[in-house]
């Protein structure tokens, strides 16, 4: 099982590989390491999700770096909040709506 932590408030010119190599420096191994970006321009969104093996290495990794300063920017890192499902919702209400 995997832990996943938020990183906010990255500079928008950050990379995965600087990510990775950030959170590994203190010996954690990453798993995973995705920027969010637009799905319109591509750009990033600036944050990201990081993910690692155990919950000591995610809590090693929030206690070193939320509040670090990345490329002048302060990070904002957090255990992520769980995945919510994405429903149909829209659609249904919108087909109900045009009738």
């Amino acid at each position: 099982m995997s832990y996943r932590m938020y990183v906010g408030n990255l500079p928008y010119q950050a990379a995965e590989k600087e990510l990775e190599e950030l959170f590994s420096a203190a010996g954690s191994k990453i798993e995973n390491a995705k920027i969010i970006t637009d799905f319109n321009t591509g750009k990033s969104r600036g944050f990201a999700f990081i993910e690692v093996p155990t919950r000591e290495e995610l809590e090693k990794e929030v206690r070193r770096l939320n509040g670090f300063d990345f490329n002048g920017r302060i990070l904002v890192v957090s255990e992520a909040k769980p995945r919510k499902e994405k429903t149909k919702s829209f659609h249904k209400a919108a087909a109900r709506g045009s009738s």
